[in-house]
């Protein structure tokens, strides 16, 4: 078939696409079930074989089968400290990471990607940024300089091999200052938003550039440990200037955090509600199913929430159960399980001979996967109609148009269409090449919108109300 064959029928279904969209509201209910799978490839090193009913089988894959549609991958700097554990090898560095958004592309699922920015774990009390950088910690614009390049270049990298993840995190658990010498992170809590401001919005420029330079959609966000503490967070954020994110994350531990699945569904609805256009996720929770350890290597969790003791795997698949439809219900957009696949070898952490988190993993300690356990809370058949409203039929209320290079929305007098807005612009063959969301400011019932540094050519502009109704409209850039 010759090539102007071959658009005329991309042509043509586009416009019957287009036909369809405006014909018929749409409404489509989104969720990410995640896991964080960090460890697996240094547990596979260590001598572990995951297995489903005593077969060996691939652990991403057995996610990906169990409906998980989100990996999360933790990435530090330099890992050095892993040169004197076990084989020497180092994880959660870039050719570990590599290998496995690999591994969950290839079984079909999202990236996460978890920028630590430091050689080892970052959490509240933990921001210490890597020794590469020690030298330049007093001086913001050099170090500006650094977080750029090391964010840009490893997203580069990715995007070079078709490995560029879907969401990216700036930190890990950003209870405090990021990139601190190690004096002072030791010395306390300290929260500078004349340097932390700097710093987040030049890692959240890196990520926006990347996504200019490949043509490919990144959702950033902020991460936040405590349903409790994470709205000052979230505020203190968007009153120093760190404003284009997408997505608040949150690590939620009953074990630590003590707040009901009410509690913390009504923290995620007050965020929606105050931080319009922000998607909320918990980015890392857990529960124990099992109180026996396996190793010489302490378990950290040990609490049960109430209601669910003892542990088991059914009361663990109880809980993430109840967690998720509370994340659901107050609409959430997600819930990762950390770390499901952690399971006991005889490798050394820096603390102990083992997994400090056998207890709380979905495999038991024959690295076999329970069945009857916390793997099944992503197959549950969740009622997301509690959580959403109806989708509004705006045909009749919004007017799209273009006029020149502008993009034209006009709305009746009777629409309520106040919320957070989307844009998205999709080629003719279907790939998004650009998106914007806002806060929509009307003049007169109008808004108007430059075109965005696009190819000449047509494209297919579709708007997206916070409750998913749509409306599209073919347009043509000169």
């Amino acid at each position: 078939m010759k090539a102007f064959q071959i658009n005329r029928f991309i042509f043509i279904a586009f416009m019957f696409m287009l036909f369809a969209i405006e014909q018929t509201p749409c409404f489509a209910q989104s969720f990410y079930f995640g896991a964080d799978l960090s460890y697996v490839n240094e547990m596979e090193d260590c001598g572990a074989i995951y297995k489903v009913n005593n077969s060996p089988v691939d652990p991403y894959q057995v996610f990906s089968d169990s409906n998980a549609n989100l990996i999360r991958l933790r990435l530090w700097h330099t890992p050095r400290w892993y040169d004197n554990l076990n084989q020497g090898n180092r994880y959660s560095d870039f050719q570990d990471v590599r290998q496995s958004i690999l591994r969950a592309k290839s079984a079909g699922m999202d990236v996460l990607l978890d920028f630590h920015l430091s050689d080892t774990w970052a959490d509240p009390s933990h921001q210490v940024a890597p020794s590469a950088w020690t030298s330049v910690l007093g001086d913001l614009p050099v170090l500006q300089d650094s977080l750029y390049n090391y964010i840009y270049s490893t997203l580069e990298k990715l995007a070079n091999e078709d490995l560029l993840p879907e969401l990216v995190q700036i930190g890990n658990e950003t209870n405090r200052e990021i990139l601190l010498s190690q004096e002072v992170n030791d010395a306390g809590w300290t929260l500078d938003w004349n340097r932390n401001g700097p710093l987040f919005n030049t890692a959240i420029k890196a990520v926006r550039d990347i996504e200019t330079t490949f043509q490919s959609e990144i959702k950033i966000a902020i991460h936040i440990a405590g349903p409790a503490d994470v709205y000052w967070y979230i505020d203190q954020f968007v009153d120093h200037g760190v404003t284009d994110f997408d997505i608040i994350g949150i690590s939620y531990y009953w074990q630590w955090h003590e707040q009901t699945f009410d509690e913390v569904g009504s923290v995620i609805s007050t965020l929606k509600q105050d931080f319009p256009g922000k998607e909320v996720m918990i980015f890392e929770t857990a529960y124990p199913w099992t109180s026996t350890n396996a190793d010489a290597a302490n378990n950290i969790l040990s609490v049960a929430y109430p209601g669910l003791a003892p542990h088991s795997p059914a009361h663990q698949q109880e809980w993430i159960i109840g967690l998720t439809q509370a994340v659901i219900d107050n609409g959430g957009k997600g819930v990762i399980y950390w770390e499901p696949a952690w399971v006991s070898t005889g490798c050394r952490t820096l603390y102990g001979l083992g997994s400090h988190w056998d207890n709380a993993t979905f495999f038991n300690s024959n690295e076999e996967l329970i069945s009857n356990g916390g793997i099944r809370w992503m197959t549950h058949p969740y009622d997301f109609i509690l959580a959403t409203k109806e989708p509004e039929d705006y045909r009749n209320q919004i007017e799209i148009f273009q006029a020149g290079e502008e993009l034209i929305i006009k709305k009746n007098n009777g629409s309520n269409l106040n919320a957070s807005l989307t844009i998205q612009y999709f080629s003719l063959e279907g790939k998004m090449i650009h998106h914007h969301s806002f806060f929509p400011s009307w003049e007169k019932n109008t808004i108007r919108i430059l075109l965005p540094e696009i190819l000449p050519g047509s494209y297919m502009v579709t708007l997206i109300s916070e409750d998913h109704s749509t409306i599209s409209k073919m347009i043509f850039k000169q």
